[in-house]
This record gives structure tokens, C-alpha cells and sequence, in this order.
């Protein structure tokens, strides 16, 4: 039996596998080489838009790495104990996949939250741990996010901040604040699966708290002045 194939079907077959081949191309790009000022090409464009997805500004993503590029690259590496030199090498590039969706849990699924208010959320940040080292900030909300996985807690981020003396910021009023940049970016990466809370579900500064049941408490680690617990 003969099979005839249309024209305009072989051409939207080769279509398809050539997009594919493409954004295939762009991902597995992106630590292939390192990357700096004057750097140019789709790893590049995928190197800008994951840092976009963190929340660092640098204007547009056009696949070229100028001194926006670079200056938001060095402020990544500050923040995530890197080194600053203002280049895209194989830690800096390990770092942003992990955090912008690359990294899989035990059962081979991506982290990461989904439909997460994350203004409401760098707004909890911003009002309880303004002024903490930045990897403390992004413990502070995925406290927040761990307790939606927790069935002791509400459900959604605004239920779980609001709810009765669970925050001091939202006690004195200022969960009304508007969010520094450092403390939208915390946000987006706990948003994105990062925890560097170790599965928090609490965390206090032993220099302003005598609550007993805060104390009392399994403690996993301190980062700046906030002690995280299970």
C-alpha cells in the first residue's frame, strides 16, 4: 500500500523538530563555555532570563552580556557565596540552574511552588528579617512555604501569614511595607525551591523571645541573628 505525505506536512514536521532542536540548543548552552563581557549567542539570552527569574534587574534580554549583565551576575554571586569576578563560569551556572527549576527532589520531580503571591510573601521577608544576610531572608520564606506542606498550617501564603501572632510584622504593621529588591529576589528564590532553612517550620531571635514553646523547639540551624526549628 502505497502512503502518500502531503508537502505542508513534511513542512511542519521539519518545523517542529527544528524549534525543539533550537530550545534544546539554548538550555544545554548554558554552561558550555564561560560566559563574561562581550559574551554573546542563546546561552546568553538563557543565562539573562534565569536571572530575570530570580528577580535581579539588567534590562532587556537580547543575548548579549554587557555591564547590566555583569553587574547582576556579581550581586548573584555576593548574595550566594561565590566568587565576584563578574563572569559566568561553572559554579556561578550550577548555582542559577539549581535555582531557577534544573534541580529534582528524590523522586526525580522538579522543586519549586506553583499559583504563590510572592509580593505578600517578600512583604513577610521584608518586615521580619530586613537587615539579616541575605540567605537568611530566603530561610525566612521558605518557613513560610514549608508550612503550606505542613497540615498543622493554613493552606495559602496569605493564610498562613496572617494568621493570629504568627508574625510580628504583621503585629506591628509593617507586612505593609513594599519589599526591598533583596527581599522580592529572597522570595522568588524560596518560590523557586530554594531552602536554605533546612525544612523550617519556625524560626525566632533568641535575643528578643522567652516563649517557652518557641525554645522548646528542635533546632536545626542559625543564620544571622534567627535560630530555624522543626
Amino acid at each position: 500500500m502505497k502512503v502518500h505525505i502531503r508537502p505542508w506536512a513534511i513542512v511542519i514536521a521539519i518545523g517542529l523538530v527544528l524549534s525543539i532542536a533550537i530550545s534544546g540548543f539554548a538550555y544545554a548552552a548554558l554552561g558550555d563555555r564561560l560566559l563574561g563581557r562581550g559574551s554573546k549567542g542563546p546561552e546568553v539570552t538563557e543565562l539573562q532570563k534565569r536571572l530575570v527569574q530570580l528577580g535581579y534587574v539588567l534590562g532587556p534580554v537580547d543575548g548579549k552580556f554587557g555591564a547590566k549583565t555583569e553587574a547582576a551576575i556579581k550581586r548573584f554571586q555576593k548574595e550566594h557565596g561565590l566568587r565576584v569576578d563578574g563572569l559566568a563560569g561553572t559554579r556561578t551556572i550550577q548555582e542559577l540552574k539549581r535555582l531557577t527549576g534544573q534541580s529534582t527532589n528524590a523522586s526525580g520531580k522538579a522543586v519549586g511552588y506553583k499559583n504563590i503571591d510572592t509580593n505578600l510573601l517578600a512583604r513577610a521577608v521584608n518586615g521580619e528579617a530586613r537587615g539579616e544576610p541575605y540567605l537568611g531572608q530566603v530561610a525566612v520564606a521558605a518557613v513560610i512555604l514549608n508550612r503550606i506542606k505542613d497540615p498543622a498550617f493554613p493552606k495559602t501564603v496569605a493564610d498562613i501569614i496572617y494568621q493570629p501572632r504568627a508574625f510580628s510584622s504583621v503585629d506591628d504593621g509593617q507586612i505593609n511595607l513594599p519589599p526591598s529588591a533583596t527581599a522580592l529576589r529572597a522570595a522568588q528564590e524560596a518560590v523557586n525551591g530554594s531552602d536554605p532553612s533546612g525544612g523550617a517550620l519556625f524560626f525566632f531571635n533568641p535575643a528578643k523571645t522567652s516563649n517557652k514553646y518557641i525554645w522548646s523547639r528542635p533546632q536545626i540551624k542559625q543564620i544571622g541573628n534567627h535560630i530555624f526549628t522543626k
